[in-house]
């Protein structure tokens, strides 16, 4: 078991559900860890499990090598970090809190112009999920700050460094988040088909599609994972050989999803928005290219 002793300290400033989780798994792991937040009484569950609870902002950071933030929102985090910059310097910062790209790359450079190491970091996953190792961790930013806390930053999740560009972890929050959205809303979509007109059972048992079809639906996936690795290079290099299924055969194959889903009442703007992507595709010159040349459209939508 690891001890205090052997693990460099590490302050959490912001103790929200997310921002206690992290405090959580810090102490799960051993590390020294002192807490902050504007209103004390979030940090009473984490002293009792052993954090130093700070008085102040400046006693916060000035008690670590590398502070994690994570508060509502990137002018929250000036308003509690800029008046103790200089407490700061020559320490490292590692920011948790939701936002843009640009406020990312703003957030950078006052590090930079303050002598602060600084990470912008995503993480993929809710508080309960903190400390596991299965759950991504994002960071982009100084690859330097990552490798000198590399060790504290597995205690929170399984940590992935994008590339020097600060804001590339909020881009792939947004755009991992836009995956799940639409994976979650495809698979809600075939539930609600699958299970249309069911009926409680004469026992008075409930419907079972959705868990008679997410089974498949889970199967299916790892299928449609497949398309995606195919896809990508195809994607990189411009090019969209249709030798599985073109985007003429997916626009009659999704027809047949519309139909299905008018004629049991169940909602069909998710099917007509998709065929709507393919028509276009295939009016700009891709018909006969795979599923993956949709990304024209996509990436010039006025096109």
């Amino acid at each position: 078991m690891h001890t205090q002793a052997d693990r460099p300290a590490v302050t959490v400033v912001g103790l929200g559900s997310m921002g206690s989780a992290l405090a959580g798994a810090l102490l799960d792991r051993g590390y020294p860890t002192t807490v902050w937040n504007r209103s004390p009484g979030r940090a009473e569950a984490l002293a009792a499990r052993g954090a130093r609870v700070a008085g102040s902002v400046a006693e916060a950071v000035a008690a670590s090598p590398l502070t994690l933030v994570c508060v509502l929102d990137y002018p929250a985090v000036h308003a509690v970090l800029d008046p103790v910059a200089g407490k700061l310097a020559g320490k490292q910062l590692v920011n948790f809190t939701s936002g843009a790209p640009e406020q990312a790359h703003e957030t950078a450079a006052w590090a930079a112009g303050h002598g602060i190491g600084y990470l912008d970091g995503a993480i993929m996953t809710t508080p309960p999920g903190v400390g596991s190792p299965e759950m991504m961790f994002l960071y982009s930013g100084e690859r330097a700050v990552f490798d000198a806390h590399r060790a504290a930053l597995e205690a929170l999740g399984d940590p992935l460094h994008l590339g020097a560009d600060p804001g590339l972890a909020s881009l792939y929050d947004a755009a991992l988040l836009g995956l799940m959205w639409s994976t979650l809303t495809g698979w809600l979509h075939g539930t609600a088909l699958v299970g249309a007109g069911r009926t409680t059972a004469a026992d008075g048992a409930a419907p079972t599609a959705a868990t008679a079809f997410t089974p498949v639906a889970a199967r299916w996936l790892t299928a449609v994972t497949g398309f995606m690795n195919t896809y990508a290079p195809q994607v990189d290099a411009g090019r969209y050989p249709g030798d599985d299924a073109t985007v003429d055969v997916q626009i009659a194959a999704v027809g047949h999803l519309l139909h299905a889903a008018a004629a049991r009442g169940v909602d069909t703007a998710l099917p007509e928005l998709l065929k709507g992507l393919m028509e276009r595709t295939a009016a700009a010159g891709h018909g006969s290219d795979s599923y993956a040349s949709v990304i024209e459209v996509l990436r010039s939508p006025a096109a």
